[in-house]
């Protein structure tokens, strides 16, 4: 089953006043791996945002991160989801919106988180991993980032 969920987008109509552009069920569920499925709701390029135009910005494709910008992604994980080791060039903000699921580091440490949990991802490699029985829905806001620097190295992007 893939991932179903609906978004709502406001915006402002020619006098100024405040009105919902869209409200359906999201559009652009992707599969990259087995066990996973997911949307972008919003995403943005530049700072500060520019909340002009009704442009819709998710009906093209996406990397994981937008440089110099913002990806709002839901994603759903299936137990026993295929891993994927990676670290993006951004700070993660993330909400398990339902279910559970393992945060596993690079050096073998392993968090548990649950519904109601937050994450602050700092450019660290990491995998997500369904153990349980049910699926497990996460909510990520990515907001372009340098690369990490650590030790006199730059720790770039992967996976």
């Amino acid at each position: 089953m893939k991932l179903q969920m609906r978004r709502v987008v406001t915006g402002h109509n020619k006098d100024g006043k405040a009105i919902v552009q869209i409200d359906e069920p999201v559009q652009n569920v992707v599969s990259s791996r087995p066990g996973v499925s997911s949307c972008v709701v919003w995403s943005t390029k530049g700072f500060p945002v520019d909340n002009d135009g009704s442009t819709d910005p998710t009906t093209g494709t996406f990397k994981t991160t937008v440089e110099n910008g913002t990806v709002f992604r839901v994603v759903r994980y299936e137990p026993g989801v295929v891993p994927r080791n990676h670290r993006t060039d951004s700070i993660d903000y993330a909400v398990v919106i339902s279910g559970e699921i393992d945060m596993e580091l690079d050096d073998g440490v392993v968090v548990k988180l649950k519904a109601g949990d937050a994450l602050v991802q700092r450019g660290t490699i990491h995998n997500w991993v369904n153990r349980g029985k049910e699926d497990c829905v996460v909510a990520f806001i990515l907001i372009s980032g340098k690369p990490v620097s650590s030790g006199g190295k730059t720790l770039r992007a992967v996976g």
